[in-house]
């Protein structure tokens, strides 16, 4: 029996004071309901990260009439936004594994920042009133109404004569990194516990959902899922040594059998996805690394899980930028999968939407797309900007070199907020039937269906981590999602194979897609500043990590290219593509992680730089310069900055920045600017190599130029030339300078 209906009221202060450094204090939110919640938590959002408070931290008391009243602290925090945005939801079921969409309820409250000594933030702090006031009361109300015509099989409307239809995918990710660079076979106490807590999501669970889309007769039902080699290789290793107490014995037995499951149009159910062997961050290490990874990958699925990877590709952390188009193509790739944001923000009117957004606003470069007029703000779900239908779909995207030559393939959107709202648990923790009946009623509103071209997504997250990675998720939740599709032909669950083999995108349309990944890294930002943590500062270990890396692929790819059969070589390669894996920055801050790169190319360069060295003084040098991808400061030359709280402006003069190695030595780097004015042409100031605090052998040269304020709509590349004359160009890249 339901355990509660809807909140009552809520109390939290309507406003907060917050320090000169954007923090707040700590503050209690209390709110009331009908009955008792048995699993009642807080979220609070601000700038695109979030807090979950549950469990312990929320206190509950009953009161004589059958109300109850339940108290939660939230803890002290920094945010560089204007409010703070409060989710409080609960489930009506006790048994939380026979839970539905309409069996969690939801209501909202924001509480505004002030800065200390506006009239604002002296003000004596408010309280949100009652929850009835545009919140749970009439929320829960329109939610349960929608769930009610889905469950009672409404029909597909029509548009322009065809039946008006959405379609979705879901996916899954699953990774662990090695925790140590230079040991692939290291394990300790730690790492059986995280392993042996993934038992299920690393062996029985993705084949469990996939099996109940087939026995549930979807058509086109399936689901892809991404697995580094890193955590395949561990997994095996696992099953070989009877780690984790032996739980992986036979790891892999039920995902090979599942592989064999066809769809309607005869395309894998279970699709492993093309995926980067290490998990590296695609749009920052060279062409051929990023060809090797995949390449690689796909043996290893081949081998472990008998089925020929996917052409799809899941980049690591979803990160995209068109300058990997070309190594992707020559992969193999056939269609990447990105952050529906950077589509979105890529339009020339996209509805920016201020600092609750939790990126700065578009770089006019990257808004080069036609604009479009069906942008929907999603509501009874955590989104920060507003969404446009129309572009949930696959289209080709493109990438034009420094020589003119246009490279494009497939792009399918994976969406931001509904993909984020369904890794916190599937049905339930997202009710599908309501925020997907959104962009159903939008779609329907403005007109937007096209036909050849319907709406397609997909739903990404993490496979073995929070409430998408839980066994509710792939059991009783795909269970009733399975249910809500079979009485709702409005929707429809499909693989992305399946998809494209049905409704394939023009080829002769081709648009532009801004870089950036995920909004679990820091809201995914287009210049991946998650990876460049301190980079404004004397040291970063980012910086530090990056600058040892790019001479160690100077000294490996060097040696490949010279003397591919060189007995060391294959070593030095594994260590290189090991220490490009992402997570070494994800965790600044903690000398383990930021030591791992440093580790590794120590390793390498002892067991190949001899043979470099002997290379060089032969004069058998044949390579130009390796050049690391570069990054200006700031972001948006002449736009807006962060500031404390808040956006501002941002100077008009701008510095270009990269790494630069040549076994050789450096003769020159010049930065190459292109307007419309024509070409020009500024030498990058040397800096010398970057100064490391990791012991490392050999780091790149960090070099920088100032950038012509004013120059617009501008392109550019950096090309270098060693002391032997061996030339090397960068990627063509693309900023507005204001």
């Amino acid at each position: 029996m339901p355990v509660f209906n809807r909140f009552l009221t809520i109390e939290c202060p309507s406003r907060l004071e917050i320090a000169a450094d954007g923090r707040y204090p700590a503050f209690r939110v209390a709110f009331s309901a009908d009955g008792e919640i048995p699993f009642p938590q807080v979220i609070v959002r601000a700038s695109g990260r979030e807090t979950l408070i549950n469990g312990e931290a929320i206190v509950g008391s009953e009161e004589a009439s059958g109300r109850w009243h339940y108290q939660a602290l939230v803890p002290a925090g920094s945010a560089a936004a204007e409010r703070l945005d409060l989710q409080l939801e609960g489930c009506r079921r006790a048994e939380i594994q026979q839970a539905g969409g309409g069996d969690w309820i939801k209501t909202f409250a924001e509480v505004r920042l002030e800065h200390a000594g506006t009239e604002a933030g002296s003000a004596r702090h408010g309280q949100a009133g009652s929850a009835g006031h545009g919140g749970a009361a009439e929320g829960a109300a329109r939610t349960g109404a929608k769930q009610r015509l889905a469950s009672a099989g409404i029909q597909p409307a029509r548009s322009n004569g065809a039946e008006v239809k959405i379609y979705f995918g879901i996916h899954k990710h699953m990774h662990q990194p090695y925790y140590d660079t230079t040991n692939p076979d290291y394990w300790d106490g730690e790492k059986d516990e995280i392993f042996g807590s993934r038992g299920g999501n690393y062996t029985d669970f993705v084949p469990a959902a996939v099996r109940q889309y087939r026995d549930g007769g979807l058509a086109h039902g399936g689901l892809s899922t991404s697995w580094s080699g890193t955590l395949i290789e561990q997994l095996e290793r696992c099953a070989e040594l009877g780690r984790c107490g032996g739980r992986f014995s036979g790891w892999n037995q039920a995902l090979r059998e599942m592989a064999s499951a066809k769809t309607a149009l005869g395309n894998p159910r279970l699709a492993f996805s093309a995926f980067g062997f290490y998990h590296p961050l695609m749009p920052l290490i060279p062409h051929r690394d990023i060809v090797r990874n995949i390449r690689w990958h796909r043996e290893l699925i081949q081998r472990v899980f008998g089925a020929e990877a996917s052409r799809v590709l899941f980049p690591p952390e979803t990160a995209f930028h068109v300058r990997m188009i070309p190594a992707l193509v020559e992969a193999g790739i056939e269609a990447v999968i990105y952050d529906s944001i950077h589509r979105f923000r890529a339009c020339k009117d996209y509805p920016y939407a201020g600092i609750e957004e939790g990126m700065l606003p578009p770089n006019p470069a990257d808004q080069t797309n036609p604009p479009v007029d069906d942008w929907l703000q999603l509501h009874n779900i955590w989104a920060a900007s507003k969404i446009s239908p129309s572009l949930l779909r696959p289209e080709y995207v493109g990438y034009e070199d420094a020589d003119g030559r246009l490279h494009k393939l497939i792009a399918i959107p994976a969406e931001r907020y509904i993909g984020n709202e369904d890794a916190r648990g599937g049905f339930g923790a997202l009710q599908y039937p309501d925020v997907l009946g959104q962009l159903y009623q939008q779609i329907l509103d403005t007109g937007a269906f096209d036909p050849k071209h319907p709406p397609f997504f997909l739903l990404h997250s993490d496979g073995d981590n929070h409430g998408g990675g839980a066994d509710s998720y792939y059991h009783h939740n795909t269970s009733q999602l399975i249910d809500w599709l079979k009485r709702d032909p409005r929707f429809e669950l499909t693989t992305a194979e399946d998809y494209l083999q049905r409704f394939p995108p023009d080829p002769t349309q081709v648009i532009h897609i801004e870089p950036g990944s995920w909004a679990g890294a820091d809201n995914g930002d287009p210049q991946f500043m998650k990876w460049f943590s301190c980079y404004d500062q004397p040291y970063s270990p980012d910086l530090n990590s990056w600058a040892v890396l790019t001479a160690f692929q100077d000294q490996v790819h060097t040696l490949e290219d010279s003397q591919p059969e060189h007995p060391a070589l294959a070593e030095a390669i594994r260590l290189l593509l090991t220490a490009e894996t992402s997570c070494y920055w994800y965790w600044t801050g903690q000398t383990g992680w930021d030591q791992q790169v440093t580790n590794a190319a120590n390793l390498g360069l002892s067991r190949i730089g001899k043979a470099v060295d002997d290379l060089v003084s032969a004069g058998k040098d044949q390579r130009g310069p390796t050049i690391f991808p570069p990054w200006v400061t700031p972001e948006n030359p002449g736009g807006k900055r962060w500031g404390q709280g808040s956006l501002l402006d941002a100077p008009r003069e701008a510095r270009l920045h990269s790494f630069v190695a040549d076994c050789s030595g450096l003769k020159r780097v010049e930065l190459v600017l292109r307007t419309e004015a024509g070409e020009q042409r500024l030498p990058m100031q040397d800096h010398g190599p970057y100064p490391s605090q990791t012991g490392a052998t050999l780091r790149a040269h960090y070099l920088t130029a100032e950038l012509p304020v004013g120059a617009g709509d501008l392109r550019y590349y950096i090309e270098a030339e060693d002391q032997r004359g061996n030339l090397a160009r960068g990627s063509l890249e693309r900023i507005f300078l204001a």
